[in-house]
């Protein structure tokens, strides 16, 4: 039913366009249009609990564990348009860790959302805090953002990167400086 009238407000707005929706190329375009509005943001139908899915274990871990690179592709709330590049995790246990796909799938759960990549940020390093009560977190992303990059001032190669650190990554400047130093390691 949701899907219905996302196509007809597709619909509309080719009209509105000047096109004209019934043309061979555009035929389908209102329903395909609708499908990947729905893919790209059912990071708000996802629960916690889907996402974590029993993958947190008890161990008695207490060095860095970092995860880089994970690829991000969101929406801009402000424009809808896209933005994408990387996600760099890392924390310090406090007697649990998660499964590493688990991160991966928690940024995914929070970048299938209409958004701004600060929020986005404080939302990973926040839900990670809560799950995992580490005794540090830093997440990092860096994107770039077609909203940016195709209309407006058209800047193409600007990136944008934030940064979210919590507990001993806020309060020690050595673990902060370690997590940053091994997130900005070349390959």
């Amino acid at each position: 039913m949701q899907n219905k009238k996302i196509e007809q407000l597709i619909t509309q707005l080719l009209v509105e366009l000047d096109e004209n929706p019934t043309r061979e190329g555009l035929k389908k375009t209102p329903h395909r249009v609708a499908r990947m509005f729905r893919e790209l943001t059912n990071g708000y139908k996802t629960t916690r609990q889907q996402t974590l899915n029993d993958a947190l274990f008890e161990e008695k871990i207490h060095n860095m564990i970092i995860l880089r690179d994970i690829e991000i592709y969101s929406l801009c709330e402000h424009h809808m348009l896209p933005f994408f590049g990387k996600c760099h995790i890392g924390y310090i246990p406090n007697g649990t860790i998660i499964g590493v796909s688990k991160l991966a799938r928690i940024v995914e759960r929070f970048t299938k959302r209409l958004q701004v990549q600060e929020r986005l940020t404080q939302e990973i390093a926040m839900e990670l805090k809560e799950i995992l009560n580490p005794n540090g977190i830093g997440v990092v992303i860096e994107a770039q953002h077609l909203c940016m990059m195709m209309r407006g001032i058209t800047k193409q190669n600007a990136i944008m990167i934030t940064s979210s650190v919590l507990g001993s990554f806020r309060k020690d400047q050595k673990t902060r400086e370690e997590f940053f130093s091994i997130v900005n390691k070349q390959k």
